[in-house]
């Protein structure tokens, strides 16, 4: 079995190559890594909503040095609809940046409808329905 960065390593302490610097409690350029259960809950959120704002970004284009080529809107639409779902659950616990999150948010939003050559209808757009009560 080929290793990875997942395989038990069998091999002596001296290896220094990445994937052992980072089990040994370091990155690859010897500072300290925190285990993910170290973590505060709330950093987690957040770097999830960075990630997923930064990522959006990208997909429409709207990253420094972007071409139509970058633009995905499929890709877009999941990104966005994933964040709205992690913005809407989480509120609570953002506390003074919920607002500032929510207004990314709905910026992300208003450029994907602005991208698209055939916007969605009003509610219909990525993200838009999560958190609406459903109606039978």
């Amino acid at each position: 079995m080929p290793q990875n960065s997942y395989s038990p390593d069998d091999a002596s302490t001296s290896d220094t190559s990445p994937t052992n610097a980072v089990d040994a409690g370091y990155d690859d350029e010897g500072m300290p890594v925190r285990e993910l259960g170290d973590v505060p809950a709330i950093e987690v959120i957040t770097k999830a909503i960075v990630m997923l704002m930064s990522a959006s970004a990208e997909k429409l284009g709207l990253a420094d040095g972007a071409s139509d080529e970058d633009v995905d809107l499929d890709e877009a639409r999941r990104l966005i609809t994933a964040l709205a779902g992690l913005v809407h659950s989480s509120t609570e616990y953002l506390g003074i940046h919920a607002a500032p999150v929510r207004d990314g948010l709905k910026s992300l939003q208003a450029a994907f409808r602005e991208a698209s050559a055939e916007p969605d209808a009003p509610g219909e757009g990525p993200g838009e329905k999560v958190g609406r009560s459903r109606r039978s």
